[in-house]
């Protein structure tokens, strides 16, 4: 497994609902994980094809 862009300890941090923490399974974590991964490359990928070298809110 490569190494994980997310912080769980941010996650558990950020895990609230009506200001009660929520308890963050390791699944939970590794999904975000590839999720973001995954609109990261999606993202890279259209910079490429507008021709920039900076990933912007725009690619998104």
């Amino acid at each position: 497994m490569s190494d994980m862009i997310i912080v769980k300890a941010k996650i558990k941090e950020f895990a609230k609902c009506d200001d009660k923490k929520l308890n963050v399974s390791g699944e939970f974590a590794e999904q975000l994980d590839k999720k973001v991964k995954c609109l990261i490359q999606d993202a890279c990928r259209r910079a490429k094809e507008n021709n920039r070298n900076t990933v912007m809110k725009k690619d998104l």
